[in-house]
């Protein structure tokens, strides 16, 4: 690919990992984040490095117009760019859940608009949208996050009619338990944010925290931020990409067993590995006594 891949998100975790696996695959890459200074590495292996806050209009549309002055287009991009705001719908603010959105949706359908008038302009490019197994399946704790993902999906989908006939492909990766992204630490202090320690929800929220530390140090249940960026890759090179790419044996195997039960028995499977009782009472090791 001569025109460059465009990344959000490349301070850290999956965005990071990702640019330098294409690096190492011979993509000229261009990198973003907010804080320039936490790419050196990048820089260091031949990424293009910007200052990118998604959820600023003016500095998303610096990017792709320097980008389009110097290649043309964008020839694919990575909207990798998000967080997880977690913590019980009653808890979390409309505040924390507006900028939860701003980041993770509004910010990548900011992204996709900026890029694909240069895309049809060269009539090809790709569109590799980081979704997660949560937009394909709400957990407890997760609704806020949980929302804005089921949004891209449901946004990529749309894209994807509109765009694959102007020579645009549009691919949704699907992530669960990747390690090297600090996921269980953030999810850990935004509950703690979120939830107060005397409140109704003190006990799911020591039952979340504590299954995603197990799951995380599980080499059968985590897989490692490469498992991502090899998936990446797979969307940008492929003569056909897939609208899907679940990551992980953990994420096909969530989503293969909800597909195969119905919503009530789903629900039971969910009660059980959190605590929770069909009248809402916890139960188990992490209900208080």
């Amino acid at each position: 690919m001569t025109s460059p891949v465009l990344i959000t998100g490349c301070s850290s975790g999956i965005g990071r990992v990702t640019a330098l696996y294409l690096l190492s695959r011979g993509y000229r890459v261009v990198a973003t984040s907010r804080t320039v200074s936490a790419m050196e590495q990048l820089a260091r292996a031949g990424a293009t490095v910007r200052p990118l806050d998604v959820t600023d209009e003016e500095s998303a549309a610096k990017v792709v117009a320097d980008i389009e002055a110097e290649h043309g287009a964008v020839g694919a991009l990575v909207n990798n760019a998000g967080y997880a705001e977690y913590g019980p719908v009653e808890t979390v603010s409309l505040e924390r859940a507006r900028a939860q959105f701003e980041t993770n949706f509004f910010g990548l359908a900011r992204m996709c608009q900026l890029v694909l008038p240069g895309m049809r302009r060269t009539g090809r490019g790709r569109i590799v949208n980081m979704s997660s197994v949560g937009g394909r399946i709400a957990f407890p704790g997760g609704g806020v996050y949980n929302a804005s993902k089921f949004a891209v999906e449901a946004l990529s989908d749309a894209l994807r009619f509109e765009v694959e006939p102007l020579g645009v492909s549009v691919s949704v990766i699907e992530p669960n338990l990747i390690r090297d992204t600090r996921f269980d630490e953030h999810v850990d202090e935004s509950m703690r944010r979120n939830t107060d320690e005397s409140g109704p929800y003190r006990d799911l929220r020591q039952s979340i925290v504590d299954q995603l530390r197990r799951c995380f140090t599980s080499p059968r249940m985590a897989s490692p931020a490469t498992a991502v960026a090899t998936v990446v890759d797979h969307a940008l090179s492929d003569p056909r990409p897939r609208t899907r790419y679940l990551v992980s044996p953990s994420g096909r195997f969530f989503v293969g067993s909800k597909l195969v039960m119905s919503d009530r028995q789903w629900d039971r499977v969910i009660r059980r590995q959190f605590g929770l009782t069909e009248s809402g009472a916890y139960t188990g090791k992490y209900a208080q006594q």
